[in-house]
């Protein structure tokens, strides 16, 4: 009866040492959100802005274009009875040239933004990925993931790092300024 008892309860305090054990090495993780670094650090708000300004800069390049398009349309069909068949379609293919010009300009400058802002995302990612290196190697962490690319669908508050990073990322921002 005895030997029953013990067994039982020496199985039990082994279970207890060996799972406090294991315990003490868990493995840190952490989670980042670079969508929310983009929004909240100072970085990225600069990023936004300037991204902002060229956006609209070159808008109004295009606008005024397509105004010139549009005022020599008017003029053409204004002109159109008192002009000769031979200025007529000499106008006419100036007017298909400024707006073909208009579209290929409209095309240049979307590429020139795409570029503009995947050149800007890819040079602030690069950096915050050397904070969250630097934050991982300093704290301890065995694995630090970006939220959206490693497709997270849940993480508990514990493992979020982002305010860390944005904080940090702020400070050494303020620093190259």
């Amino acid at each position: 009866m005895k030997k029953s008892i013990i067994i039982p309860a020496v199985l039990m305090i082994a279970a207890m040492f060996t799972c406090s054990a294991f315990a003490a090495d868990a493995a840190k993780i952490g989670v980042v959100s670079f969508e929310k670094i983009l929004k909240e650090s100072s970085a990225g708000k600069v990023m936004q802005k300037d991204l902002k300004a060229k956006l609209t800069e070159l808008q109004g390049k295009l606008q005024a274009e397509e105004q010139k398009v549009k005022d020599m349309s008017a003029a053409l069909e204004r002109e159109a009875l008192v002009l000769s068949a031979e200025k007529k379609l000499e106008r006419q293919r100036e007017l298909r040239d400024k707006a073909d010009d208009l579209k290929k300009m409209n095309a240049d400058y979307t590429q020139e933004m795409k570029i503009l802002q995947n050149k800007r995302m890819n040079q602030m990612q690069k950096e915050v990925f050397d904070i969250a290196n630097e934050l991982g190697k300093t704290q301890g962490y065995m694995l630090i993931i970006e939220q959206k690319v490693a497709g997270v669908i849940y993480a508990a508050d514990q493992v979020d790092i982002t305010d860390q990073v944005i904080k940090k990322y702020n400070s050494t921002y303020a620093k190259k300024q």
